[in-house]
């Protein structure tokens, strides 16, 4: 697996956090909308196999599974990905990096990161891109989700707890869509979630051309 040197902090947050990472972020059935943009989502993507990248605890593969999707979860660390196993043991869920997945070419019909690049400086994010590309099938769909802005965060607690150093990228949407662009994808559609709130929240829905 790539080890860039961000990856290791990330990993490492990620097992401290593990077990109350699901009191803290609220399920998806419980948000109308964003409820309603994955399950449109899942309409476009029926007619293949589903990953869910950068997958946590595997809340929103779960939810993706309810809508009948064939879907599997991958994860950079084992300690949320035992919790997913735990409470999803009907679930597939694999470790892995977005820089490097353990995927063939053209394999998927679509793929999820929600929220799985905002630890990814940006200096490697086409990296990521060209790996998205690599694995979601010509006719393919992409669905992100991420925190809106130009800036690093630098968190040192969160979830319950203290003493962890992790760096979050808050990104551009136009940012977002130019670098999946590069990467060969077309932009379908984009939402700018809570536009006036500290950190709103942005959703790109692409597409990889037939």
């Amino acid at each position: 697996m790539t080890d860039d040197l961000f990856l290791s902090p990330t990993r490492a947050t990620y097992a401290v956090v593990a077990e109350s990472y699901g009191s803290f972020v609220p399920p998806i059935r419980e948000d109308v909308e964003d409820r309603a943009l994955l399950a449109a989502f899942a309409d476009l993507v029926r007619d293949g196999p589903v990953a869910d990248l950068g997958c946590g605890t595997g809340l929103v593969t779960a939810y993706l599974a309810s809508l009948g999707l064939d879907v599997a979860g991958i994860d950079l660390t084992p300690e949320m990905l035992a919790v997913a196993r735990r409470d999803y043991p009907e679930l597939r869920f694999s470790e892995g990096s977005l820089l490097d997945l353990d995927l063939p070419d053209d394999g998927l019909s679509g793929a999820v990161a929600w929220y799985s690049i905002i630890h990814t400086p940006p200096a490697r994010l086409p990296a990521v891109a060209a790996e998205l590309f690599r694995v979601v099938r010509p006719g393919g769909h992409l669905q992100l989700g991420f925190h809106v802005g130009d800036r690093r965060h630098h968190r040192t607690d969160g979830y319950g707890h203290e003493g962890f150093s992790l760096d979050i990228y808050w990104l551009p949407v136009d940012g977002v869509c130019d670098l999946l662009r590069d990467a060969g994808f077309e932009i379908l559609t984009t939402v700018l979630r809570n536009p006036s709130a500290r950190v709103p929240q942005g959703r790109v829905l692409a597409r990889k051309p037939a």
